[in-house]
């Protein structure tokens, strides 16, 4: 089951500090425990060399950049050095992401500009310099990790992340429509409220770093009574870049413990 032998995947934001496992991280580990040979980038050079450690710990192949993935040459000079290492891209994993707090009038100018950067350009750049490899191949799967908060209002005042994840989300749509007959598929992974290196930061944004009462807030909010993990964002993302999701595209798995299902 899900035999990702002889595959390339290009994830971004494949770092996580610390020794916790971030989204990305759980991605990466994943895909190259599955045979994938992975080519990751992270804003933070230390990150994507720590993830780098554990692929290669367990025997996977894996090359690692620094790379601000909101910035067209530094996306372009990424893909370009993938390709020729690996004569191909075979999975994308749009997986970066970044809330700042704020409504339309709170929000500077320049924040909104860089929440829409970080959480949906950086998506559009990585297709854009990806996607005519994937086209010349003839196939191809792209994975983009979006937000339940890009489906519906969860609690906290972060306007612009919510309105990029949802702009993801129909671009995912429209895209995999406009790439069905060339062989590629494009589907999302619609993250719920996960328990991961994030919630700390989350906590000093939202909860005047009261960490304990965030986490309990956020628990409750749960149908489960729990948080997810980054390991429940990476299971959804391997099925959607395998084989076995073959028939499935422009469509979200939403992996959230119930959370959007709840009437409030």
């Amino acid at each position: 089951m899900s035999n990702l032998a002889g595959k390339v995947a290009f994830v971004t934001g494949c770092g996580s500090l610390g020794g916790g496992w971030g989204n990305g991280k759980a991605i990466a580990t994943l895909l190259a425990r599955r045979g994938a040979v992975v080519y990751g980038v992270d804003m933070n050079s230390d990150a994507a060399e720590e993830t780098k450690s554990v692929v290669s710990e367990d025997g996977g192949i894996i090359t690692v950049r620094q790379c601000d993935v909101t910035i067209a040459d530094k996306v372009a000079e990424s893909v370009k050095e993938c390709l020729e290492k690996y004569g191909r891209i075979d999975i994308l994993v749009n997986n970066v992401g970044r809330s700042e707090p704020g409504g339309p009038a709170e929000l500077s100018e320049e924040i909104w500009d860089d929440q829409l950067a970080v959480n949906l350009k950086s998506a559009y750049l990585m297709c854009h310099h990806v996607l005519p490899s994937m086209e010349a191949q003839g196939a191809g799967v792209i994975v983009n990790v979006a937000s339940v908060a890009g489906l519906q209002y969860i609690g906290k005042p972060q306007v612009a992340y919510s309105a990029a994840k949802a702009g993801l989300m129909q671009m995912t749509k429209t895209t995999a429509v406009l790439y069905a007959p060339k062989g590629i598929r494009m589907n999302c992974v619609v993250p719920g409220l996960m328990h991961t290196p994030l919630v700390q930061r989350l906590a000093d944004k939202y909860a005047s770093g009261d960490y304990a009462g965030f986490v309990e807030t956020r628990n409750k909010q749960v149908p489960m009574g729990r948080m997810g993990d980054a390991w429940d964002v990476a299971h959804a993302v391997l099925f959607l870049a395998s084989d076995e999701s073959r028939y499935v595209t422009g469509t979200s798995i939403v992996v959230d413990g119930g959370l959007t299902a709840r009437t409030p």
